[in-house]
């Protein structure tokens, strides 16, 4: 009996989730000034963040309706608009005078640009205005100043506005026909890309620049033909930066008539129903989207949403006319509802039942702590300012999963470090004495392109957009018959321990010498990248910080790749292999069981969301910047070729077998692997979807997109697993940075040292490849703290573009040497330096996708090196013996 009472213990430990699940709660605390008594802020204020201070205006006091609601319409004539403006830097207040011709009106719509504030429309003297108005505070004259913009087409009751790349987008209400509008403020912006304070400059900008006319904002419901209130926020969707229209108010009327209305709160009704705008969608398709009505938990919404904030990389904020705090997943398109904390000015959380209920009626976000306007049910007549900041569930990563994750490196660094007596020479050190199996060779290529950056950056790309890529991963399959009868037998007829060394081969040793050099510097970036990707998801769930994971990576992996060379990476990266593929059809069945109708929902809800969209068959000529078919195919094919051809973490791979027939197995094996191997993360990824649309509650805000699965991981798996597979996915990183380390110090090595006898015995040259291992790995740490950046949406975006940067134009020189015989090399050099401006002007004018870089590298390279060489023919390239280096000479061999 206690033995079956001890197993059932056991069992239930092993099934809870690594992280109780605890939904993310808003934390309120009134804000504390030294001024408070002098602060009397009305209904219709608006607050700004101007970097170092928020600036909050009068608004209107003493309305004659002391009961809800409060809207623009209902402003009488006995109110009262002070032109007094305040100033909060942290506990102290300024206030200064500003009129309502310079900004200070009432239900103006106020959005931040460049550390200033535009004020637009609004209530001055108890009428609609059409001013627009710059506001930049001045600290060290402490001097508010306020510069005239073009005045908006009409006069608003209630706008919102918002700013996207310098545009400026406003949107009225039925008083004005809901008219949508834009300004374009990039004359204001000054060669550094900051604002301009020149009056001169702003002046001349307002003469010249006129609002342009948007598609309206249809009504919500025909039997209610005013509606106003409505508010803007900006949110990235997944396919980019989106306008989203929530919340406001409609009546059954055109118009308000105050005196019939004015304590008639029944017949304002909140209007529930959302949208979505497209800015840079073509002229014909800008359109606002409807999002249908409102609804949490499948109830739906009563009240009125008073105010938005942007949070995170996907959520709004949106605060209710009855106190409640929700919250709106761009991606996902689905809300959920935030419980509320209220603090006292001792820090202590106030009783809910005694707690007084506050309502915000506007806000704005400085960094992450949202400051708002709030009234409170015990003094509706006047505003006060308070915070608030998310809750985060605790991490709790328990000392199971902890024991797991410890003992599971511990194991990586022992498997290591066991090859380090087996190392007697550089050969050894390099290429594993040429005796690896064809398998482990395989699952050490497929390690080696996988990463952390597929395991966990894949299936958050896939999460926020569809199955675009999918089709370009899958040009391994074609890009392997090259691989395997082009590439691979030039490397091994010539013996190499380089790639590069068929460079110095078929043209000369500068082109070796710079090809070199380019890899290294796109491998040092490439440590960055995985290592800052894997630190940055997984402080999302254990109790180690992104910078403590970077590092702990660099130090084991200095520890056992400068000690056991390519035969330690190998092996590691083979049992990196069986464990994270394991662990990812694992995830999948456990996402897919977690939705309510199982495989069903998964199918039904990517359908419906067009989540397994494969094809984007945009072929016009702004194509290419987009991910239509052609870019994914020929970039995939562009990016395969360069990491099969010219990357030396996968060419020492073609090299660490016996013979040419385990070698071709090796390549054939990972194609394999591939192709379902990319099925399966992309199923995760929409997986994910499905399971965090149904369960938004779930989904902590604060998270970047890139931790989604880890977050996942944590959350939902069984402790001990989850465990296992953060420690797998722990140690992928730490398998691609070795890789990169020992591909680094072997090129280094054998390009740099060894052909001009740098180090005279063997035993320095193993020493020399130990040493620059090691300080590679440094390097490569270094990189990895740089590359923690929150800021970065997509580390798999930007792998991409690194792929681009550097290989491209490598894999053009391979290319280059193999299709052609009348290369040389100073078309060769020509080529590359072409090539590199090629992709760094399409990344610096963004005239391509990054997902093309790779193969316009390959492209320009090629062409304008063979055009270089051709007007550069001399008797000596002419004659050049080429047996085994090109495509045409093989048969010679």
């Amino acid at each position: 009996m206690i033995n079956k009472i001890l197993k059932s213990a056991f069992t239930l430990m092993l099934m809870m989730p690594l992280l109780t699940h605890a939904q993310t709660s808003i934390k309120w605390q009134e804000v504390n000034t030294t001024s408070v008594d002098k602060v009397n802020i009305g209904h219709g204020a608006f607050i700004s963040d101007q970097s170092t201070i928020l600036l909050i205006s009068s608004g209107v006091t003493e309305l004659t309706a002391k009961s809800r609601p409060f809207i623009a319409e209902l402003v009488t004539e006995s109110s009262v608009q002070s032109e007094v403006i305040y100033l909060v830097d942290g506990s102290n207040v300024i206030a200064t005078s500003l009129s309502a011709e310079q900004g200070n009106r009432a239900f103006a719509a106020a959005t931040g640009f460049h550390s200033a504030t535009i004020v637009i429309g609004g209530i001055a003297k108890h009428k609609a205005s059409n001013l627009v108005n710059l506001i930049m505070w001045h600290a060290a004259s402490k001097t508010l100043y306020s510069y005239p913009l073009p005045a908006l087409p009409s006069s608003v009751l209630s706008p919102s506005a918002v700013v996207i790349d310098n545009i400026l987008y406003v949107l009225t209400g039925s008083d004005t026909n809901n008219q949508f509008y834009a300004l374009d403020l990039n004359g204001l912006i000054n060669a550094e890309g900051q604002l301009s304070y020149s009056k001169r400059v702003i002046e001349h900008f307002s003469e010249n620049n006129s609002w342009q006319y948007l598609p309206s904002l249809p009504l919500a419901n025909k039997n209610m033909p005013y509606q106003n209130g409505v508010k803007l926020a900006v949110q990235n969707d997944g396919a980019g930066a989106k306008i989203f229209a929530i919340g406001g108010y409609q009546l059954s009327h055109d118009k308000l008539n105050s005196a019939e209305y004015i304590n008639s709160q029944e017949k304002i009704f909140a209007l529930t129903r959302h949208w979505k705008f497209d800015p840079n969608a073509k002229k014909a398709e800008k359109q606002w989207k409807n999002l249908d009505d409102i609804s949490i938990a499948n109830q739906a919404l009563n009240q009125r949403i008073n105010s938005l904030s942007s949070f995170g990389q996907s959520h709004i904020l949106a605060f209710t006319e009855q106190g409640n705090t929700l919250s709106f997943n761009a991606i996902t398109n689905s809300w959920t509802h935030y419980s509320v904390n209220t603090i006292d000015n001792n820090n202590h959380i106030i009783d809910s039942a005694k707690a007084t209920q506050y309502t915000s009626e506007n806000v704005v976000s400085s960094g992450s702590v949202i400051y708002s306007l709030n009234r409170s049910n015990d003094n509706p007549s006047a505003l006060r300012l308070w915070q608030a900041s998310l809750k985060q569930p605790e991490k709790n990563f328990g000392w199971v999963n902890m024991t797991v994750l410890v003992v599971y490196l511990i194991c990586v660094v022992l498997l290591g470090l066991f090859f380090v007596f087996k190392n007697r020479n550089t050969d050894d050190y390099f290429r594993g004495g040429q005796s690896i199996p064809w398998w482990a060779a395989a699952c050490s290529i497929y390690a080696t392109m996988l990463s952390s950056l597929t395991y966990v950056a894949l299936p958050a790309v896939v999460y926020q957009s569809n199955w675009v890529l999918l089709i370009g991963i899958w040009m391994i399959v074609a890009v392997a018959p090259l691989a395997i009868y082009v590439a691979m037998p030039f490397f091994r007829q010539i013996d190499a321990t380089s790639a590069y060394e068929y460079l110095s081969k078929r043209f000369n040793m500068s082109v070796r010498l710079f090809a070199s050099g380019l890899f290294t510097l796109f491998h040092v970036g490439r440590m960055g990248i995985v290592m800052a990707l894997t630190a940055l998801s997984l402080s999302a769930v254990t109790p180690l910080a992104a910078s403590d994971s970077v590092l702990i990576m660099g130090v084991l992996c200095l520890i056992y790749c400068t000690m056991g060379g390519i035969e330690a990476v190998i092996w590691t990266d083979t049992l990196q292999t069986f464990v994270l593929i394991l662990g990812a059809i694992a995830c999948f069945i456990i996402i897919v069981t977690g939705l309510d109708g199982g495989l069903t929902d998964f199918i039904n809800i990517g359908l419906r969301d067009d989540k397994f969209t494969m094809v984007n068959a945009d072929f016009s000529l702004g194509s290419i910047t987009t991910l239509s078919i052609w870019v994914i195919v020929i970039g995939g094919i562009g990016q395969n070729l360069s990491s099969y051809t010219a990357d030396q973490a996968v060419v020492q791979r073609y090299m660490v077998t016996k013979n040419p027939s385990d070698a071709r197995k090796s390549i054939w094996a990972n194609a394999v692997i591939a192709a379902p191997g990319a099925l399966l993360f992309f199923c995760i990824g929409t997986a994910l979807y499905a399971f965090y649309q149904t369960h938004p509650d779930k989904l902590d805000p604060t998270i970047q997109i890139d931790q989604i699965f880890p977050i996942f991981i944590a959350t939902e798996l069984p402790i001990g697993v989850a465990g296992l597979i953060v420690a797998g996915i722990f140690a992928a990183a730490q398998s691609t940075v070795s890789t990169s380390m020992n591909s680094i110090a072997t090129t280094l090595v054998t390009d740099f040292i060894m052909p001009f006898n740098l180090v005279k015995t063997e035993k320095g040259y193993m020493n020399a490849a130990r040493w620059l291992t090691f300080i590679m790995g440094i390097l490569g740490t270094l990189a990895g703290l740089i590359f923690i950046d929150p800021e970065i949406r997509s580390l798999m975006e930007a792998y991409f573009k690194v792929i681009g940067m550097f290989m491209g134009a490598l894999g053009g020189l391979f290319v280059l040497g193999a299709l052609t015989k009348k290369a040389n090399s100073f078309g060769a050099i020509t080529g590359i330096l072409v090539g590199v401006a090629t992709m760094i002007s399409a990344w610096k004018f963004g005239w391509a996708d990054g997902y093309l870089y790779a193969t316009i590298g390959i492209v320009s390279c090629l062409v304008v090196g063979y055009i270089a060489s051709l007007l550069t023919q001399t008797s000596q390239t002419v004659n050049k013996d080429l047996t085994g280096l090109t495509l045409y000479t093989m048969r010679q061999v």
